[in-house]
C-alpha cells in the first residue's frame, strides 16, 4: 500500500474511534478520498479507451486481476449500495439517475461474480464517460452523508433485516464469489463501513488500477 495512503488511512481510523478526535477523523477520511480521486481523475484523463478493458494480469490472485473499467465500477457500485441502501435508506444513484442505461452496463451488481472473459466483455461496452460521471456523483453523494454523520451514529449496527432487503434488490450476486458481501457489510457498524467501502476499499482498487495502467503504458 502507498505509504501516504496507508498513513492517512491509519490516522483516520484512529481518530474516528474517539469522540474528541472524531471531526479530525472525518477530515482525514475526506482528505484520503480526495487524494485517491485525484488518481482516478488522472486515469480518466490519460488512459485510452482500449486500456479500460485490457486485462494484463489474468493469472494474478490479487486486485490487479481486473480491468480498469471494472475496478472503478466496482469501487463506486459498492459505495452506492452501502451508502444508500444500508446507511441512508435512499434510492441508489445507479437507479435514481438511470446509470445502467447511461453506462450501458450489462449488470446491476458489484461485479464480483464475473469471470475474466465476462469482465473484459462488460468493460468493452461500458460508456467510460458515464462511468466517470457515476463515480463523481456517488462520491459527492456519499460525502454529504459523511459530513452530516455524528460520532454516535457511527456506533450503530446495520439492522439484521437489511440482509433480506439487499437480497431483494438483486444488487449482490448470489454466486459464492459475491454473496459473502451481504454478511460482511451487515456485520459492521457504520464506522466499520466508513473504514472499508468508503476508504480502504478505494485504496486497494485504485492502486490496482495504477499497476494495470503502468503495465499497459509500458507496452507502447
Amino acid at each position: 500500500m502507498n505509504k501516504d495512503f496507508s498513513a492517512l488511512n491509519k490516522l483516520m481510523q484512529d481518530n474516528l474511534k474517539k469522540e474528541f478526535t472524531f471531526s479530525d477523523g472525518i477530515k482525514n477520511l475526506l482528505q484520503l478520498r480526495n487524494k485517491l480521486m485525484e488518481e482516478i481523475d488522472l486515469i480518466f484523463q490519460t488512459t485510452g479507451q482500449e486500456k479500460f478493458f485490457a486485462l494484463p494480469f489474468p493469472k494474478s490472485k490479487g486486485n490487479s486481476n481486473a480491468t480498469i473499467a471494472w475496478s472503478i465500477y466496482h469501487i463506486f457500485r459498492i459505495e452506492d449500495i452501502v451508502c444508500n441502501s444500508l446507511i441512508n435508506n435512499k434510492t441508489q444513484i445507479f437507479f435514481e439517475k438511470d446509470f445502467q442505461n447511461r453506462m450501458n452496463s450489462s449488470i446491476i451488481t458489484t461485479g464480483n461474480e464475473l469471470s475474466n472473459e465476462q469482465m473484459i466483455e462488460f468493460s468493452k461496452v461500458l460508456n467510460i464517460q458515464e462511468l466517470y460521471n457515476y463515480a463523481k456523483l456517488v462520491k459527492e453523494n456519499s460525502e454529504k452523508m459523511i459530513l452530516e454523520i455524528s460520532y454516535e451514529e457511527t456506533k450503530l449496527k446495520i439492522p439484521e433485516e437489511k440482509k433480506e432487503y439487499l437480497k431483494s434488490l438483486n444488487v449482490v450476486s448470489l454466486d459464492e464469489s459475491s454473496n459473502w458481501l451481504i454478511d460482511y457489510w451487515c456485520g459492521k457498524n457504520v464506522r466499520g463501513l466508513l473504514q472499508m467501502p468508503f476508504s480502504r476499499h478505494w485504496i486497494m482498487h485504485v492502486e490496482a488500477c495504477l499497476k494495470i495502467k503502468k503495465k499497459l503504458d509500458e507496452r507502447k
